[in-house]
């Protein structure tokens, strides 16, 4: 199979679409990154990439805590509003997007109650890379909503979690048809 190069670049599909909270000047926050992932699993951390001059980042630094709320794809106008408007200006993205926010453990990371899944995070780590400042937290509580959970679990397709599309075709998208299991199709290889 021939190969195009195409230079250093971010290609890693799907990217999540995560809305990042944090309390500014004492005002909830929030905005779209697509630029995040786990980072360990004991202790749970995550982390998330933001352009040095974010609004969202300065809450981080001044609270020490931020909140990481999956978006369901019944969301996906609100999410891409808030990567689209910084909370500097005088717009108010919690009025217009009609979010209700909640506290939870942390006290100061803001929650969107509408959000399917909201982590509650505590700063453990941030380091300046180039265009962004890598922010590593660690995950303190996760709220789940009850009808998005299936035998005690959380429920991925009752979720519905919006995913970035970059490259050619600049989109959001949500999850498709399973593949095959994890963890047992692999066995496959094995067997030849």
């Amino acid at each position: 199979m021939k190969k195009v190069t195409l230079g250093p670049q971010t290609l890693v599909y799907p990217m999540p679409a995560f809305l990042i909270g944090a309390n500014v000047d004492e005002k909830p926050n929030f905005m779209t990154a697509a630029w995040s992932g786990i980072a360990a699993s004991t202790p749970p951390m995550i982390t998330v990439a933001l352009q040095h001059h974010r609004h969202t980042l300065k809450g981080i630094r001044e609270n020490g805590v931020f909140s990481v709320n999956v978006a369901g794809a019944n969301l996906v106008v609100q999410t891409d509003y808030c990567g689209m408007v910084s909370g500097s200006s005088k717009t108010d993205k919690v009025k217009d997007c009609g979010f209700t926010v909640f506290y939870g453990k942390l006290k100061s990371a803001p929650l969107i109650e509408e959000c399917p899944v909201n982590l509650e995070c505590r700063v453990l780590h941030t380091l300046a890379l180039g265009s962004h400042t890598l922010v590593i937290g660690q995950i303190e509580e996760v709220h789940v909503s009850e009808d998005c959970m299936s035998e005690g679990e959380p429920d991925p397709a009752k979720i519905d979690p919006i995913m970035y599309l970059t490259g050619a075709d600049k989109s959001y998208c949500r999850i498709g048809e399973r593949i095959g299991p994890a963890f047992r199709i692999g066995k496959e290889i094995r067997k030849h």
